[in-house]
């Protein structure tokens, strides 16, 4: 009997328990050397210059755009094909959310969208890596060349995804990634950022905790911090407590990230010649993380009751955001992401996964198509 298949799991090291007991036992809850080895880590495992974990990867954004100086009146470019906290993040600043087309085939951003909704009042573009597979990042930076927007990647879905052999998190001014409970890398929930520009990363270093530079005030005789605050800062450091968690389910990352790739390239394989099915489109010189493995379909409520008969989840994951009220309503003028919105369709893909759960998924796919 085929044993019940999740649509997403929660990965937790074996090893997890002994260091978050260790961590408890400690009492040093709060953020401190904890967290400090765990950025160390993502680093030497990312190749990243510098990062800077947070609570969750929706501050991240709100930091991101905070960073800037993203204001009342802005416009910040972004896809609607993302999950909402894409746009809260843009209304937290008081700015003008503008949404641009996708691409139909992999669900990214459209450059020529995105030049066309450029105006004067552009002051960045957030792309969404959908699924973990990466967006047209040189297309993008073209775009901006020679103007003052400023590219910021939501690599929510992205942790370990490669762009044309640069790793996702070096290539744009500041990458925001989220360590929530069903994401590649766990913390329980958590986020980070990375940020390229040496001031900035200083600057984000004090806002992630209160606007309060902490490597430079002491604590006076009387026991309390000397500090003048002079900018708004947040409460959006990452715990200890989270942190340890990240350390122990970063062991055997790249095992598990291999073995997303291979369940994935076995689904390429397997399905490409279903002429019911058109496969996510990539490019050779990008790695996707796999975050989802995506495909459309024009019969999906038919395809969807059969798959569940056979006991393998699937689901579109998220919609447009640009349908909901606080955001205008969906905006029909963008061909690709409406077509998108109505073939869309995803199915397992995950560390609890094995090829022969895989085989079992393709099977009930080739069966019911």
């Amino acid at each position: 009997m085929q044993k019940e298949i999740s649509f997403f799991n929660t990965y937790v090291s074996p090893n997890a328990a002994q260091g978050v007991t260790e961590l408890l036992n400690s009492t040093f809850l709060s953020e401190g050397k904890i967290t400090e080895q765990f950025e160390k880590e993502l680093c030497k495992m990312f190749d990243f210059k510098n990062i800077i974990t947070l609570n969750s990867g929706t501050s991240a954004l709100h930091l991101a755009l905070d960073l800037l100086n993203i204001k009342e009146s802005d416009e910040i470019i972004i896809p609607a094909q993302t999950f909402i906290a894409t746009g809260l993040a843009v209304l937290y600043c008081k700015a003008k959310p503008v949404f641009a087309d996708i691409n139909y085939e992999d669900g990214n951003l459209n450059i020529e969208s995105v030049r066309s909704k450029i105006t004067s009042k552009t002051k960045a573009i957030i792309c969404v890596h959908w699924g973990g597979y990466p967006c047209n990042m040189n297309g993008l930076k073209d775009l901006v060349k020679n103007t003052n927007i400023k590219i910021i990647e939501d690599a929510a879905h992205a942790l370990g995804s490669v762009y044309s052999k640069e790793n996702i998190g070096n290539i744009s001014d500041i990458t925001c990634f989220s360590f929530q409970a069903i994401k590649h890398l766990t913390t329980g929930d958590g986020g980070a950022i990375t940020v390229k520009d040496p001031e900035l990363y200083e600057k984000a270093l004090r806002k992630k905790w209160f606007g309060i530079d902490r490597k430079n005030s002491a604590v006076s005789e009387l026991g309390e911090r000397e500090y003048d605050l002079k900018e708004m800062g947040y409460k959006y450091h990452l715990n200890n407590y989270a942190s340890a968690l990240g350390i122990a389910n970063l062991s055997g990352y790249a095992a598990r990230l291999k073995n997303r790739r291979e369940i994935a390239d076995y689904y390429k394989q397997e399905l490409k010649n279903i002429t019911a099915l058109q496969l996510f489109k990539e490019e050779p010189d990008n790695k996707s993380a796999y975050w989802l493995f995506g495909l459309h379909t024009n019969n999906r409520p038919e395809l969807i009751r059969k798959l569940k008969a056979k006991k393998v989840p699937t689901s579109v994951v998220h919609q447009r955001i640009d349908k909901n009220s606080i955001f205008g309503g969906a905006d029909l003028s963008l061909i690709n992401q409406t077509k998108f919105d109505n073939t869309q369709l995803h199915i397992p893909i995950h560390d609890a996964i094995d090829m022969e759960t895989a085989n079992y998924i393709v099977d009930a796919i080739k069966s019911s198509v």
